[in-house]
C-alpha cells in the first residue's frame, strides 16, 4: 500500500500559483484545487492514511471512518478505493449534491446524519456517529481530521512550496474548518519566515473563534467545535464573513479574476479584498490566498440565485442583520 501511496503523491502538491488583479492590493492565490481529488484536502488525507498504514494502523482488512462535510472525504475515498479499502464517511445535508452522489459510489457505506448539534450545526453529531461506527467495526480507524496531528504535518509540502515561491510575503489568508491547512502553514512558515502573518478568515456561526453559534447552511468553512490540532496554529489576525458575503466573494472572485472556486475561497477573497480596504494596512504588501477547491460542487448551493435568495430568508429569520 505505501509503495502505491508513492505513485499517487506524484499527483499532489506543487500546485499553481498566480497573481490576481487587484489594483488595492498586491494578491497572489495558490490554487490548491489542481491537486488528485480536487482539493487542498488531498494533503491532509495522504498524510493522515499513510502514516497510518506506517504505523500498523491501517492493513489491508481495516475499515477507514471519517466525519466530513465533503473534500477531506472525497480525498480519502479516492485513496481508499486506489488502496481496495473499504470506507465509510459519515456526512450531513449540508454537504453539496454530487459530493453525496460520488461518495456513495466510490464508499462502502455512506452514513448521513440529520439532527443538528446543540450549537446549531452538525459536526459533533458526525463526530458522535463516528466513535459508535469505530466501536462496533471491528479493524477500524478514524480517519481524524480534528485530532490527528498528521493532518496538518501534511500542509507542511505547502509551506515548503510557499517559502520556495516568495522572496518576499507579507500575509497569507487560510480559510477554517477542521484547520489544518491553517496549522499545518502556521507551523511551518512561522519557523521559516516568522515575519509573515497568517490571517485566518472565518464565518458567522462557527465557532472556532469563540463567535456565537448560528446555524450555518454553506459547508467547507467554519466548526461546531475548536479542532484540537488548532493548538498547534499560529494565527495572527482573524476575519469573519457573513454567509451572504461567500456568495459575494465567489461571484467577484469569478466576475473579477475567471476563477471558478468554492465557498471558502470566496470568502477568503473576500476577506484579503477588504482586509487591505478598510484597516489602513500597507497596500503595497504581498498576500497569498489559499484557495482549497474548485466551485462546481457549489453550482446548486452558493452559484444559484434562487438558493441565495432562499439562504438569506433563512438567516433573516435568525439573524437581525446581514452584510451583503
Amino acid at each position: 500500500m505505501l509503495n502505491e501511496l508513492g505513485k499517487l503523491a506524484a499527483f499532489i502538491g506543487n500546485t499553481p500559483l498566480i497573481e490576481l488583479k487587484n489594483n488595492e492590493a498586491n494578491l497572489f492565490a495558490k490554487l490548491e484545487y489542481n491537486n488528485f481529488s480536487g482539493s487542498s484536502k488531498d494533503r491532509a488525507a495522504f498524510s493522515i492514511i499513510y502514516n497510518g498504514i506506517k504505523s500498523g494502523k491501517i492493513t489491508d482488512h481495516t475499515t477507514i471512518i471519517a466525519s466530513s462535510s465533503g473534500n477531506l472525504a472525497i480525498a480519502v475515498a479516492s485513496i481508499c478505493k486506489r488502496l481496495k479499502l473499504r470506507f465509510i464517511p459519515v456526512i450531513d445535508p449540508n454537504i453539496n449534491s454530487s459530493y453525496e452522489t460520488l461518495l456513495n459510489l466510490m464508499s462502502y457505506q455512506v452514513v448521513k446524519v440529520t439532527e443538528r448539534d446543540h450549537t446549531g450545526g452538525y459536526l459533533l453529531t458526525r463526530i458522535n456517529v463516528v466513535n459508535e461506527l469505530q466501536e462496533r467495526t471491528p479493524d477500524s480507524f478514524i480517519a481524524d481530521q480534528y485530532g490527528d496531528p498528521n493532518n496538518y504535518k501534511g500542509y507542511y509540502g505547502l509551506g515548503e512550496e510557499i517559502i520556495a515561491s516568495f522572496d518576499r510575503l507579507d500575509y497569507i489568508f487560510v480559510a477554517v474548518s477542521s484547520s489544518g491547512a491553517i496549522t499545518g502553514i502556521s507551523d511551518f512558515i512561522k519557523r521559516k519566515r516568522p515575519e509573515v502573518k497568517i490571517v485566518g478568515v472565518d464565518v458567522e456561526g462557527s465557532v472556532i473563534f469563540s463567535d456565537k453559534p448560528v446555524k450555518r447552511y454553506i459547508s467547507g468553512i467554519g466548526a461546531s467545535q475548536v479542532p484540537p490540532i488548532m493548538e498547534n496554529a499560529i494565527i495572527d489576525d482573524v476575519v469573519i464573513v457573513s454567509q451572504m458575503s461567500i456568495i459575494r466573494g465567489c461571484n467577484e472572485l469569478l466576475n473579477e479574476q475567471a476563477i471558478f472556486a468554492g465557498a471558502s475561497s470566496g470568502a477568503v477573497y473576500l476577506a484579503a479584498k477588504n482586509y487591505f480596504r478598510f484597516n489602513g494596512s500597507d497596500p503595497k504588501a504581498t498576500s497569498l490566498l489559499i484557495f482549497p477547491d474548485k466551485g462546481h460542487t457549489y453550482l446548486d448551493t452558493i452559484y444559484n440565485q434562487e438558493w441565495g435568495i432562499q439562504l438569506a430568508a433563512r438567516l433573516n429569520e435568525e439573524v437581525l442583520s446581514i452584510n451583503f
